[in-house]
């Protein structure tokens, strides 16, 4: 059993994925996707979920400081509406705010990633981030 876990913008998909026993998140790679014309990478997705025997996705939500929906987290919602149609998979969404402005401050404080190389991980970082705290805060759920 393994969870996807994905960092959907308007033009990349972050994809992450759970070791089988949901303790890690591993990134895996960065998918391009065109919201304009309505190309969302789901054939990639496919053989991703497919190789690596997905059985839940887990789809960050950008929603805004003030807890409010903004077309971002909307357009996540979206894409995960697609996920389940596609895929016959549960969808959970987490909360992701700051995520991508966390992990770019990971990249800077490594040092050796130039702007051009950060901006080519940062999604794929951020889906990590993204399913890592999703699957702490529901290990921590299945010891209590």
């Amino acid at each position: 059993m393994r969870i996807m876990g994905l960092d959907v913008g308007s033009r990349t998909v972050g994809v992450a994925v759970s070791d089988p026993f949901g303790w890690t998140a591993q990134g895996l790679e960065i998918i391009r996707i065109n919201e304009d014309k309505e190309e969302y990478g789901l054939e990639r997705l496919a053989e991703l979920v497919e190789e690596y025997e997905v059985t839940k996705f887990v789809v960050g939500l950008p929603i805004n400081m003030n807890s409010s929906f903004g077309p971002r987290a909307r357009a996540s919602v979206k894409y995960g509406k697609l996920l389940e149609e596609k895929f016959q998979l549960p969808v959970e969404y987490q909360d992701e705010r700051l995520t991508t402005h966390q992990a770019e401050r990971m990249l800077i404080e490594e040092g050796n990633t130039s702007r051009k190389k950060r901006k080519s991980v940062i999604d794929k970082l951020a889906a990590v981030m993204i399913l890592q705290n999703y699957l702490d805060a529901h290990s921590r759920d299945t010891r209590s």
